[in-house]
């Protein structure tokens, strides 16, 4: 799967990183997992799960390395402060 950002993310000033989750199908081991050490790793049923604070360069460079190796991407979500992971549920108050 490629990632395409919307048209809106191009040009301008680079926003400052953000916490971002990108899902990856497959459990990925140490030497696959060395080519991203900016982001965490941990496996989520058949997927591993990689989390960190990205900024635009270093997101489309993950990308570029996730397709550059073969891997099957399966979701890259910006993470709002509230939420940090897969089934943590929104912890807004009501």
């Amino acid at each position: 799967m490629r990632a395409h950002l919307p048209a809106g993310d191009h040009g301008g000033m680079d926003p400052a990183p953000a916490p971002y989750l990108i899902r990856i199908n497959g459990h990925l081991g140490a030497t696959m997992l060395s080519a991203f050490p900016a982001l965490a790793p941990r496996r989520h049923g058949a997927h591993t799960v990689l989390t960190g604070l990205l900024d635009r360069a270093a997101l489309y460079g993950v990308l570029a390395e996730i397709e550059a190796l073969g891997l099957d991407l399966l979701e890259v979500r910006q993470l709002t402060p509230d939420r940090t992971s897969p089934g943590s549920g929104d912890r807004r108050s009501p």
